[in-house]
């Protein structure tokens, strides 16, 4: 089998689960077809290499967490959407729409770099030490950012007093 027909048969199911890594990394759908493309692109082109690296996958997500921040580092980047600029996203129906949207919501609240550790644990499925190898920082650094974003989730998630119904 040649190295583009390989390349095809691992990217291609792949691509949707990139597409929303990428946009839980940078909440922006367009922005993240457009990361998943240069991350296509840079891989394909070390993809000669690929016997070398430990987790492919591992090594896509570290990828696509570096893209969004050279992204944000672009001057014009640096404008905000408005929340009517985003989309949904794709498929899964009314409640799986609504807790992606919740979900969208408390990860917003997140700075950048607790977003990225939470959805390269949790959402990728990557260890503490993959992560920490990703970003380019400590193995204490995740887990602290770890700790502390999962903190400030629960605490966004948890019901207000004036919220809950008295019985």
């Amino acid at each position: 089998m040649s190295d583009e027909a390989e390349f095809r048969d691992y990217a291609g199911p792949r691509m949707a689960t990139w597409r929303r890594t990428a946009y839980l990394l940078c909440r922006d759908w367009h922005l993240a077809d457009d990361l998943v493309a240069t991350v296509l692109d840079k891989l394909f082109r070390q993809w000669h290499r690929r016997e070398a690296i430990r987790s492919l996958d591992a090594y896509v997500g570290g990828m696509l967490a570096r893209a969004v921040v050279d992204e944000h580092r672009r001057p014009w980047r640096r404008e905000h959407l408005d929340d009517g600029d985003r989309d949904v996203g794709v498929g899964g129906g009314l409640d799986a729409a609504v807790e992606r949207l919740t979900l969208d919501t408390y990860l917003a609240q997140l700075g950048p770099r607790r977003r990225a550790v939470l959805v390269l644990r949790f959402y990728c499925d990557l260890s503490v030490e993959e992560t920490a190898e990703i970003l380019g920082v400590s193995i204490g650094t995740v887990k602290s950012q770890t700790a502390r974003g999962l903190e400030t989730l629960r605490a966004l998630a948890a019901p207000t007093t004036s919220t809950v119904r008295q019985a």
